[in-house]
């Protein structure tokens, strides 16, 4: 999530080659795009049958919410916070959704044995919330990642770090700056083609969390997805 600097140090001595340290203090800001995307996964939670979730399907929107409270106020407020405590809480939201999405798959591929005629289109609407899930679910790993955070990626220049785009294949010498949609689109497509498009992993974890997001889309698309359309048909 998108934070800005205050920096309270002094200026780094000369030739210093690390100017961003863990020490500054920062003031949230959110992006209101990571927003929307957090709390539609919430939602997208919400509508799977209670079946395919781990207690009541409203857990996972109330567990973010729950998250998110502290990081809206402090930025309402325009309270100083470590560059750190917000990483962690990105995290902690990012963990517990990626849990419920991974939990509801292996709970959707239990229960198909015993999926009959009647219940093939729900099958198909539970396996199509997993896949939309699934893409916001990384968007937003991919959005934390890449070189350390929004915050640290301003302080670079945008430089590629975990992801190189291909505005960034120059070395960005335009500036170019990664939104939010930027890192959906690089899941929607690790998600649809279930490798790389225009933007490349660099990195061993971002190549880890592609693997993981092709893995569970496989999943959805191919075995459960595909399994309902045999039912409709039979």
């Amino acid at each position: 999530m998108k934070s800005t600097e205050e920096s309270q140090q002094s200026s780094p001595a000369p030739g210093d080659n690390a100017p961003f340290t863990q020490k500054h203090t920062i003031v949230f800001v959110p992006r209101w795009a990571v927003l929307i995307g957090i709390l539609a996964i919430g939602i997208l939670y919400l509508a799977l049958p209670e079946r395919l979730t781990v207690g009541p399907s409203w857990l996972l929107l109330a567990i973010e919410v729950a998250l998110l409270i502290p990081l809206i106020y402090i930025w309402m407020a325009r309270r100083p916070i470590q560059h750190l405590t917000v990483r962690l809480l990105a995290f902690a939201i990012l963990a517990v959704a990626t849990a419920g999405l991974a939990v509801s798959i292996g709970l959707l591929i239990y229960t198909l044995p015993n999926v009959t005629n009647k219940e093939a289109a729900l099958l198909l609407r539970s396996a199509a919330l997993l896949w939309c899930t699934n893409i916001l679910v990384f968007g937003l790993w991919y959005w934390e990642v890449d070189g350390g955070g929004a915050h640290k990626r301003q302080h670079m220049g945008h430089q590629a770090a975990d992801f190189m785009f291909p505005q960034q294949a120059d070395g960005n010498k335009t500036g170019w700056v990664p939104e939010f949609v930027d890192y959906l689109f690089v899941a929607f497509t690790g998600a649809t083609a279930l490798s790389p498009a225009d933007t490349y992993p660099l990195t061993r974890r971002a190549k880890l969390l592609m693997m993981i997001e092709a893995i569970l889309s496989l999943t959805v698309i191919v075995v459960l997805a595909a399994r309902a359309i045999n039912i409709l048909g039979s």
